[in-house]
């Protein structure tokens, strides 16, 4: 799970951030993407023997959809709690999603979540120019996302600050896409699970809302008890109107 990590800090590269998402396949709700970045102790980027990391139990994570509800709840807790784990989240609404296609909502939440993690990132390392501290914080310079794409260079090419005003532009993070990286390397299973977990917790709020679609037990997802709910109640404001399954009950009413 650290392999991937290790060789990339050995090429000099001092943050490198793990990018998932959740709620793509859904019919309602928000996607959400997580990004997760770990703190190193001072040793020239390395992997050292006593770092927290390692000797914790970290090894054992999983990809969320190989967990159960209760173990991914468990994970998230300690995911979220650990010193040397900074992380954020990005969420793009159903609205937008119907907007854009649900492929550039989960690139605009992924970037969300970039920039509030290289923003936090940032105001943490003000506070600690007056301060030591055991452990190096930087920016962020590399992504690993989970899947079988990179975002645009021009998402990121106009805050670069040594963008030039020709054509030539840079991306703002260097990026690999890995598919299936959630099961292979330990920042991509950690943001799955904080992806998942944070857009469970909304579908359960909106279960409150909206209980006669049963989104506490599906999340969203077309099951077919979803199915009859909405060809019974038609689609709240939850659902995405653009999805075939949703847009077809729309146009029959």
């Amino acid at each position: 799970m650290f392999k991937e990590i290790k060789k990339l800090h050995k090429q000099g590269y001092k943050n490198i951030v793990g990018l998932d998402e959740a709620g793509r396949g859904p019919l309602a709700g928000p996607v959400i993407a997580s990004a997760v970045a770990l703190e190193f102790p001072i040793s020239n980027f390395q992997f050292p023997k006593k770092f927290q990391i390692l000797n914790y139990k970290f090894k054992k994570i999983r990809d969320s959809k190989k967990l159960s509800a209760k173990q991914r709840e468990e994970w998230y807790k300690i995911l979220t709690e650990h010193p040397d784990i900074k992380w954020e989240v990005g969420i793009v609404s159903e609205k937008i999603i119907d907007k854009i296609n649900i492929l550039e909502a989960t690139k605009l939440a992924m970037r969300r979540a970039v920039k509030k993690l290289n923003s936090k990132l940032k105001l943490e390392i003000l506070e600690r120019t007056s301060l030591r501290y055991s452990v190096n914080l930087y920016e962020i310079d590399f992504l690993i996302i989970d899947g079988n794409f990179v975002l645009d260079k021009t998402d990121w090419s106009s805050k670069r600050k040594f963008a030039q005003k020709s054509a030539d532009f840079r991306p703002l993070f260097q990026q690999k896409a890995i598919v299936k990286a959630d099961e292979k390397i330990f920042l991509c299973a950690a943001t799955s699970i904080i992806a998942k977990v944070t857009r469970d917790r909304i579908m359960q709020k909106m279960h409150k809302k909206y209980p006669e679609y049963g989104f506490d037990k599906h999340k969203g997802y077309g099951t077919k008890e979803h199915l009859r709910a909405l060809k019974k109640y038609g689609p709240c404001k939850m659902h995405r109107k653009s999805f075939g399954p949703v847009k077809r009950i729309i146009n029959n009413q």
